[in-house]
């Protein structure tokens, strides 16, 4: 990518160790990098860490009289091309949202025209509390911001779940498709999470998809410029912010939903959803009693969302999923040729720690004449990569 001013502001919070090495990255690439520190970042990382990553003097105050001589926070606002803070913590993202200036950092912002990467980093419970997600909200709404994250997974205080800093490598990924947006202009439409296949009133078939995968690709998609509709069946995730989520409990469900997506316009399609193969023949009207030792379910197949939309006529860049226990590839380049897809992502879901249920994922992904092997790593990292590499395929 070419070379870009970058103002990088890191507020308090453990993460901002991580926003070293995101320095290292930039200058590596040939970009300038200049530092704006609040004080809560200084109790974690010391300025001089980052002057002598950068090569420049690292800002920590909004009254520093010999900066503001020059009325420095202009000069910054209008210095950079673009403005990432990483970490971005729940405080500042409140003091953002609210238009609040009382600081170097948020008066920078608010003075700027150039865009605002935020990488949110705070505690699950902090990320999930109603009024972060309302500041979470109003930023959404603003056409200036660009919200890349949080990721999943174990965090310093010892929780499992939303809230983490996006790794460094995808912060610097972020960065570079930013100015471009390798899917600006692209309507993309991808399904996530398991179907639900009724027994009766109470009972169901099912996977143990998540949909982390999805939503994360969802996530991907949208920071890369593109509009994102997801149809999703059952999953306990939060909606990505900017994405259009429609729910959806069937097989049957999701055929409909998708093709209604499809018939709106779409550049790319990516099934990522573990849909069941069979539903019961018919659905009991009330609760199945047990009355004897065993049970016969009789079973028909459902309708294949992916090998419909891929079938079309006007049929969009198709990208597949496959879920696999052995002879992964295989199974993945039969089931792309089968169902005529431009790509396939496959992987194995015997190995622990991976696919289903995991905040991890490693997979090969499949195309016409080639192949590319990505992770293990988090889903939303993979997530990042596959955009990039489907952006790459698609044009």
């Amino acid at each position: 990518m070419a070379p870009q001013r970058i103002l990088l502001g890191i507020t308090g919070g453990i993460a901002a160790y991580k926003s070293a090495e995101l320095v290292r990255l930039l200058k590596k690439a040939g970009h300038e990098v200049r530092v704006v520190m609040t004080r809560g970042a200084e109790a974690f990382v010391t300025p001089l860490t980052f002057q002598a990553l950068s090569g420049e003097a690292v800002r920590t105050s909004l009254l520093d009289p010999e900066a503001e001589l020059g009325m420095g926070h202009i000069e910054l606002a209008k210095w950079a091309d673009l403005i990432v803070v990483a970490p971005a913590s729940a405080d500042f993202i409140a003091r953002l949202a609210n238009g609040m200036a009382d600081d170097l950092l948020t008066t920078v912002c608010c003075a700027t025209e150039s865009p605002i990467a935020l990488a949110p980093a705070m505690n699950q419970a902090m990320w999930n509390n109603h009024r972060t997600r309302r500041n979470i909200g109003l930023l959404a709404e603003d056409p200036q911001i660009r919200l890349w994250g949080p990721d999943q997974g174990a965090q310093a205080c010892g929780d499992t779940g939303p809230g983490r800093m996006l790794e460094p490598q995808v912060l610097f990924e972020r960065i570079a498709g930013d100015r471009a947006g390798p899917l600006s202009g692209k309507r993309v439409v991808i399904t996530a999470g398991p179907t639900r296949e009724p027994i009766d009133p109470v009972r169901y078939i099912s996977n143990h998809s998540s949909g982390k995968m999805g939503y994360a690709l969802a996530a991907a998609a949208r920071s890369a410029g593109a509009e994102v509709v997801l149809v999703s069946g059952p999953v306990a995730l939060a909606a990505p912010i900017g994405v259009s989520v429609r729910p959806v409990v069937t097989a049957e469900d999701m055929l409909t939903e998708a093709s209604r997506a499809v018939d709106s316009g779409c550049d790319i399609f990516i099934a990522t959803a573990a849909v069941a193969d069979y539903r019961p023949q018919a659905c009991a009207d009330d609760k199945i009693k047990k009355t004897s030792e065993d049970m016969t379910l009789a079973l028909v197949r459902n309708p294949d969302t992916l090998a419909t939309i891929a079938a079309r006529t006007d049929a969009p860049f198709t990208v597949g999923f496959a879920a696999e226990t052995a002879d992964v590839e295989r199974y993945a380049r039969d089931k792309m040729q089968r169902k005529r897809l431009n790509m396939i992502v496959a992987n194995d879901v015997s190995v622990p720690g991976l696919g289903f249920n995991s905040d991890c994922n490693a997979v090969t992904v499949f195309w016409r004449d080639g192949e590319q092997s990505i992770g293990p790593e988090s889903k939303t990292g993979i997530a990042s990569r596959l955009v990039a590499l489907i952006a790459e395929q698609l044009s």
